[in-house]
């Protein structure tokens, strides 16, 4: 454990860790047991991966929703774009489909590693809220440090 994982590292270091699939504060791997289920906690830095909060990854299902929404519009567009004046409107019906379940799987991790590396960046972890992640914290036991 280094000592720079105890200060708080600037926005851009937490999007370009959350975009790598890592641990936002500290960068470490291994954050992902499957490829939708995050960890308890981090192995490197100890962070809780979900702060201590029990609604905390709705921010991560929203994150989700606006990816794939994108994804979708600009994929359409384009072949719409592209194919008029008679877009293959059959075509696109399937290829919406496959884009949205496609979508809502492949942004999944980045959605939630996102969520938390903006919750970072609005919210650094102080030391006490980290020396509480790495105690084991649990919501009920002893309040959050930040709350």
């Amino acid at each position: 454990m280094s000592a720079a994982a105890d200060t708080p590292a600037p926005w851009w270091a937490l999007f370009w860790r959350a975009a790598r699939l890592r641990c936002p504060h500290c960068g470490s791997g291994g954050i992902f047991r499957t490829l939708l289920e995050l960890r308890d906690r981090c192995l490197g830095c100890g962070l809780r991966l979900d702060r201590g909060e029990g609604d905390y990854f709705v921010g991560a299902y929203l994150f989700n929703l606006v990816a794939v929404e994108v994804i979708l519009f600009v994929c359409v567009a384009g072949i719409v774009a592209v194919t008029w004046p008679s877009p293959p409107w059959e075509l696109l019906t399937w290829v919406t489909a496959t884009l949205t379940l496609a979508g809502c799987v492949g942004c999944y991790p980045f959605a939630k590693v996102t969520w938390l590396a903006l919750d970072l960046a609005l919210r650094p972890l102080s030391p006490e809220e980290l020396q509480w992640h790495r105690d084991g914290g649990r919501v009920g036991e002893r309040p959050l440090p930040h709350l």
